[in-house]
């Protein structure tokens, strides 16, 4: 099968022909419709992440099943499904305890470097997040799938399985926006897109998009957001908090952090009004420490962290084809170009470039 291989960070990935292993037991063979570009992957690719190498990236896609291992009862060769890296085992404390996101059985949610299901001349490539999307196709655990009707457009469906789950659920379930509540929006690409989508559906009274794009700042307000700050025009700190009041203890009741980013990491706290949540969801590089006063603890303001939208993938992902089916998922939106696997190098440095919310590779698979 062909597919695109990162063999050394900061350069070009490699379309190449590789192997994948017949599914094992509890395994599932899926032929890969449709992947979405994501920021996470460009940071591997920038070496902001450690990964061993050579590696297939790739976490959000959708395709069809293919071939099932013996002891897999819940999808079949034909059915289609939407992947998703918070493979769960569904036995650990988390998972019993409602949160496979964070599943701890290292068997099921391998470790970097574990996996070996692809290999080229006899050699090892990489599994990323256990699934590897930027491949005709994907060997995966059977708990990394959910099952979905095959009348659903599958570049929707991809964009469900990293982008719009993380930052719908970034809103939904991790931060727990409540109607009335404001929220400001830091990043309005795919991630940053689907939080204030989120939050719109949660009822979120007054939603600040932040974002350096005026583009982006455009579709943001046709999704839901009621107010548009472009940092260039001014410290979007003080900015919001001026339209909220003004006062010391003015400020939104939550911020979501979509960028990864230092800065803005420290700003969705800074933003906060007393009593306040910062979640934040973009992939800050590792390694790297954030700045934050200490004393504003005692207004009793919160940082936390969101790992792909807090999300139980099997209930989340159909409830959000049903708010798309609905017309309150606004996935048409988020697709700014299809590509083919040849052109994902130029999909890259588009979405680096700030000039794509989304591109998605077209596999022709069906």
């Amino acid at each position: 099968m062909r597919a695109a291989v990162l063999y050394e960070v900061n350069k070009p990935l490699q379309i190449e022909t590789i192997d994948v292993k017949k599914p094992g037991p509890h395994e599932v063979l899926i032929r890969t419709a449709f992947a979405g570009l994501c920021h996470s992957d460009l940071h591997f690719i920038e070496g902001l992440y450690p990964h061993p190498l050579p590696v297939v990236l790739g976490h959000e896609s959708a395709g069809v099943v293919e071939e099932v291992g013996s002891e897999v009862h819940y999808v079949k060769k034909g059915d289609h499904v939407i992947t998703c890296l918070s493979v769960f085992c569904g036995e650990c404390d988390n998972c019993t305890a409602g949160r496979p996101v964070i599943c701890t059985d290292t068997s099921v949610k391998m470790l970097p470097g574990e996996a070996r299901r692809l290999s080229k001349g006899g050699n090892t490539v990489h599994t990323f997040a256990n699934l590897s999307g930027y491949a005709e196709m994907m060997l995966v655990h059977e708990h990394a799938v959910v099952k979905i009707d095959k009348d659903f457009p599958l570049d929707r469906a991809a964009l469900i399985g990293c982008g719009v789950i993380t930052g719908f659920g970034a809103a939904v379930n991790t931060a727990k926006v409540a109607p009335g509540e404001t929220v400001a929006i830091f990043g309005c690409g795919g991630v940053g897109m689907a939080a204030l989508n989120g939050a719109a559906v949660a009822g979120a009274g007054r939603i600040f998009a932040v974002d350096t794009n005026p583009a982006k700042l455009q579709l943001a307000a046709k999704i839901g957001a009621t107010d548009l700050i472009n940092p260039r025009d001014g410290d979007p700190v003080e900015r919001i908090r001026a339209a909220l009041g003004g006062k010391p203890s003015d400020g939104v009741h939550h911020a979501i952090e979509c960028l990864g980013l230092k800065l803005t990491a420290e700003q969705s706290f800074k933003v906060l009004r007393h009593g306040g949540t910062a979640t934040i969801v973009g992939m800050i590089p590792f390694g790297q420490n954030l700045e934050i006063h200490g004393a504003d603890f005692l207004r009793e303001k919160r940082i936390q962290g969101s790992s792909m939208g807090s999300n139980r993938f099997r209930t989340d992902m159909p409830r959000l084809i049903d708010f798309y089916k609905r017309g309150k998922l606004h996935l048409d939106d988020f697709i700014s170009a299809h590509i083919s696997l040849d052109e994902i190098n130029e999909g890259f440095k588009n979405m680096k470039a700030g000039k794509v919310v989304r591109s998605v590779i077209d596999f022709k698979a069906l």
